[in-house]
């Protein structure tokens, strides 16, 4: 089955199946499926055609995917025209959202140790 040109999944549960769209996660997923009244545990290969398009309207109407994409980077790029801390964080490439980065951050800096000494060899003995 495909929606807004993604595959979901086989085999899944269709609350689960859903969440492989970019901006659809567990708590949008459950309220799609409230709107178009199917039961969450039924399985995304036995969906009836019905099912189907009762999905797709209700995700049509959502901000998902390339535009979701297209005004998370458009709202990064405003904070970093204007120079705020956040913007400035995010060119950086650090966390922008409080957290330390003396221990942690690993993912965010890569595994870039900057926190020991300063980096030149102590100068040898004469």
């Amino acid at each position: 089955m495909r929606i807004a040109g993604i595959t979901l999944p086989e085999n899944k549960r269709i609350d689960i199946a859903l969440t492989a769209i970019y901006g659809i996660g567990r708590k949008r997923a459950h309220n799609i499926l409230d709107a178009a009244k199917i039961d969450f545990s039924t399985r995304s290969n036995s969906l009836t055609p019905d099912q189907e398009n009762k999905i797709r309207r209700e995700v049509e109407v959502l901000r998902i995917e390339g535009d979701l994409k297209r005004e998370v980077a458009g709202n990064i790029k405003r904070l970093k025209d204007i120079k705020s801390y956040r913007g400035d964080r995010h060119q950086r490439g650090l966390p922008s959202k409080g957290q330390r980065t003396k221990s942690n951050s690993r993912t965010r800096r890569g595994n870039v140790r900057r926190t020991m000494g300063s980096g030149r060899k102590k100068l040898e003995k004469k």
